[in-house]
């Protein structure tokens, strides 16, 4: 008997060499200002910021300029001046004018400065896609990739990266090592993939890795976690109490507006930290004995059945705030997947995770995956 499957969404999981051409061009027009708030206005629903140029070795940096918001960048806008955030977004679909009444006039009565992350455009208006703290430490995304990568060679460790995504929001990049590898027929035997059909007690085996993320415009600090990957369908899912990261905060700045260039010596200390952390996480999360530690933690809560499943997974989806379309989905995929466990619940968390385009909700989801095995062995 056939089963119906289903597909990986076509947008995500990009090469690691995509990766690096996106993170390069995005580098070529990024400029990161540092601007009070008397030198920054709305206009047509976009920010205009009027600063002084850059003057430095590698030339004239011009800051002036128009730069439309994107959603990131309103919602930073939105929580530095207390404007309700759907308030701002109903103002820009509707009533432009008034956006910009709202803004300016709060700007008016600010002291403060704010660093505005944006992006050169091809025919001169760029965007604003981040309105952060001036205490905000620039931790750029090309930057830790490369000290990821160095510190994954400095291991020793053979690996392989796994995925890329890359959003407004945030990096993902994904590494598994082929040499860290256990059987878990236990865990797999009733499971079947529900893209291609194949059964769990075929291919019963789990790949160790890790995850690293970042965020460039305020959504999370850099971070290394560990994560597993089910090789019968590549699902994929963090261990979420096993996280190293590091905030991103640094000193205020106190010079004049202008472009925010943190000081070599920074950024060195910066990279050197990530380079180090990560050969440790490598060390750590990518040998046998901690990937078997953490099946067997699995396995021990895996197995619990579970009888009613539509209430099993309405409750998980309330706990960790699963939209009602979500639970739709993991319920559809609980079913198809055939285990009829905890460990089913969090098998279908995991390929639900795999068919969303959005690479941030994605993320959520994989990320709560080992809370919801838990809840639903409890539910």
């Amino acid at each position: 008997m056939s089963h119906p499957t289903i597909a990986v969404a076509p947008q995500r999981n990009i090469g690691l060499g995509s990766l690096v051409t996106l993170l390069k061009d995005q580098r070529t027009r990024a400029v990161d200002v540092i601007a009070g708030a008397g030198a920054i206005r709305c206009i047509d629903g976009s920010l205009m910021l009027n600063t002084e140029p850059d003057l430095s070795a590698d030339g004239v940096t011009l800051t002036t300029g128009t730069y439309a918001m994107n959603d990131i960048a309103m919602s930073g806008i939105a929580t530095k001046l207390d404007i309700d955030l759907r308030y701002m977004r109903r103002m820009a679909r509707e009533n432009v004018p008034l956006l910009d009444d709202n803004v300016n006039s709060w700007l008016e009565r600010d002291r403060r400065r704010f660093l505005v992350r944006c992006l050169r455009g091809d025919a001169g208006v760029g965007v604003a896609r981040a309105f952060l703290s001036d205490r905000y430490a620039r931790i750029d995304n090309y930057d830790v990739m490369l000290a990821a990568l160095d510190g994954i060679r400095n291991s020793g460790v053979n690996t392989t990266v796994a995925n890329c995504d890359l959003s407004d929001r945030r990096l993902y990049l994904r590494v598994v090592s082929p040499d860290v590898q256990v059987a878990a027929p236990q865990l797999l035997k009733n499971y079947r993939s529900p893209f291609d059909g194949r059964r769990g007690s075929d291919l019963p085996i789990i790949s160790g890795g890790f995850l690293l993320t970042n965020s460039e415009t305020g959504y999370g600090r850099y971070g290394l976690a560990p994560w597993v990957r089910m090789e019968v369908c590549r699902n994929g899912m963090t261990i979420d109490h096993a996280v190293l990261a590091r905030q991103h905060v640094g000193p205020q700045i106190i010079d004049e507006d202008g472009v925010l260039e943190p000081s070599p010596e920074t950024v060195r200390r910066v990279l050197d930290l990530i380079r180090s952390q990560t050969t440790d996480a490598v060390r750590e999360f990518l040998n046998v004995d901690f990937l078997a530690r953490a099946v067997r933690e699995m396995e021990i809560t895996a197995g619990v059945a579970i009888a009613t499943p539509d209430a099993t997974i309405r409750l998980v989806g309330q706990k960790l705030q699963y939209t009602k379309e979500q639970q739709q989905d993991i319920l559809a995929h609980f079913i198809r997947g055939g285990d009829a466990s905890a460990g089913g619940v969090m098998q279908a968390v995991t390929s639900v995770a795999q068919t969303i385009a959005d690479a941030d909700t994605a993320y959520k989801l994989e990320s709560t995956a080992w809370q919801a095995l838990r809840f639903a062995a409890t539910a």
